[in-house]
């Protein structure tokens, strides 16, 4: 069987440049190499896929503090994307789960920190109801859940530029296993959306 057929699955994305890097070797908080083809039709079609069935976003601390200082401002944009908007709203009023050893206290509405290991987080979270939990572009988050062999659904978006270094979203010594092709998508720029589904 592909993916997991009970309980909620954890669907991870991530984007890559086509030298296989999430960041550069400069600044991994640099994503201004992300942003034309972010904007792209496979690109925001392959996010709205992604968090229509999902009712929580797990995030790392920075990513946290990314995306939730820019996405509200997204809602009432003049000019929005309407499916930026839509994940903009989703992303403030979905529950948010945001892995921290440093904040006290969330600044953001429907959020919960948690200080603990993210395989425990993920294995908690799966004993409730809901939908989907969806891991967005948090690296540090998708290589636990990876390493502990927790990822149900793996999103990839790749955009066609060499970083020419910095860091990689697979490392040596992940589980062996096989993986399952939902989608795979071609648009502008050659950006390709692929979802692939562990087989277990």
């Amino acid at each position: 069987m592909t993916a997991q057929t009970a309980g909620r699955r954890v669907v991870t994305n991530m984007s890559l440049s086509l030298d296989g890097h999430y960041a550069g070797p400069d600044d991994p908080r640099d994503m201004g190499w992300v942003m034309p083809y972010a904007v792209t039709d496979v690109a925001r079609d392959h996010l709205t896929s992604l968090w229509e069935p999902a009712t929580t976003a797990l995030l790392g601390r920075v990513n946290a503090e990314g995306f939730l200082g820019f996405w509200p401002t997204v809602i009432g944009m003049t000019g929005a994307d309407p499916r930026d908007e839509g994940f903009a709203r989703w992303l403030v009023d979905t529950d948010k789960v945001v892995l921290s050893t440093t904040l006290t206290e969330a600044p953001w509405e429907r959020t919960t920190l948690v200080d603990k290991p993210t395989a425990e987080v993920v294995a908690d979270l799966k004993t409730t109801e809901g939908g989907d939990i969806l891991v967005l572009s948090s690296a540090s988050v998708i290589k636990a859940l990876l390493a502990a062999d927790m990822v149900d659904r793996l999103a990839i978006t790749i955009f066609p530029i060499f970083l020419g270094g910095g860091p990689r979203l697979f490392d040596d010594g992940l589980p062996a296993g096989t993986w399952a092709l939902v989608s795979q998508t071609a648009g502008e720029h050659g950006t390709l959306a692929l979802v692939y589904d562990r087989v277990r």
